[in-house]
This record gives C-alpha cells, structure tokens and sequence, in this order.
C-alpha cells in the first residue's frame, strides 16, 4: 500500500503528514430529542481542528445543553445573566502545540478543568486538553428558524465558533471579527455548510 501523497509545489510527491487522532468528548443533557448525530458532530469538530495545522492531537469537549444551564455558566464566567448561543472555555493546563501560537487568548478566558460542566478532570496521561465548547441547543433551534436553516447547520455553525475561540480567534477588533468570520465560512464550507 502506497502512503498518501501531495505535491511539494516542486512538482516533486511528498508523503502527506498523518492527521492527529483528536478525542472529541460529546455529552448531551438536552431533555427533548435532538435533529443531530454524534457522528455528524464528530465530522463537524474533525474539520474545525484541521484548519487548524494542530501538530499533535488533543482532546476537546462538546456540551449540547439547555438554555438554563448555558444562562448559569454565562453569569458564573462571564458576568452576562441570559442565555447566549455558544460558550467556550480554554483549559489554562494545555500545552497544545500550535504551528504559531494563537493571537489571542479565548474571550471567555482560561478556566480550571475541574470547572468545565462535565468532563471533570483530565487524567494527566490523557491528551492535551483543547477545551470544552458548550452549546444551547434550544437557541440553535430558534436561531435557525430565524436565519432559515437546517438545526443542523446552525449548531455546526456554533460548534465552529466555540473551537476557533478555543484555538485562539477572536472578534473583540474589527480586524480579528474578519479574520474569525474568514475562517469560520471556510471551514462550513469545507464541510458542504456554506452560507445561503
């Protein structure tokens, strides 16, 4: 079996750099049922984190949640009483390698593994730890009907938001907004999401 290849702009086939095998930790406490697949999400969290040029793989966390809970973790972190669409929290212990370090750091801060709301701590042989994305599902289901949308989208949309927060994007700046807004079409796109 021949391994995969890629042009080195040389003309020349190099062998491509195998891709991290990223843990990605899905829970789930939404009480209703839900119109995505953990596999999908998978793929969703998979694209994000190949845009990326991670180095090594890590481990990151994705919490589908109701809008109570998303309004607690959004006060307790962020001093804002109301619910929101997505959150994301950067564990402050991760020593990802990146291939040039990140601009700036999440918005949200860096907050202790043992704070994110379900995946505890890391065992210390596990993965460097990303962090945790945590997304309101009921307001994913209301914002895709206000932007005339599939669910299923519109939570990929955020899922991607949270990681690139996560990976060290930003849109406190206009010029950072651009850039996260840059990123964040392409890696949709990439993944068949494109904006309508």
């Amino acid at each position: 079996m021949c391994p995969a290849v890629e042009p080195d702009g040389k003309g020349i086939a190099r062998p491509r750099a195998p891709m991290p095998r990223h843990v990605i930790d899905i829970s789930n406490d939404v009480e209703s049922p839900i119109d995505v697949k953990a596999t999908w999400l998978r793929r969703v969290v998979r694209g994000a984190l190949a845009s990326a040029d991670l180095r090594d793989a890590v481990e990151v966390g994705l919490l589908l949640t109701g809008d109570d809970r998303v309004r607690r973790l959004n006060r307790d972190y962020r001093g804002e009483d109301r619910t929101t669409d997505v959150l994301a929290f950067a564990l402050e212990e991760s020593e990802v390698a990146f291939p040039r370090p990140p601009d700036a750091l999440p918005s949200l801060g860096q907050v202790p593994s043992d704070a994110l709301p379900s995946l505890g701590q890391v065992p210390s042989d596990a993965l460097p730890s990303l962090g945790q994305v945590v997304v309101s599902y009921p307001q994913a289901v209301r914002q895709a009907a206000e932007y005339g949308h599939t669910v299923e989208r519109e939570v990929a949309f955020l899922v991607v938001h949270g990681l690139l927060h996560l990976l060290g994007f930003d849109h406190q700046r206009p010029d950072d907004e651009a850039r996260m807004l840059l990123k964040q079409e392409a890696i949709m796109t990439s993944l068949g999401l494109p904006r309508t």
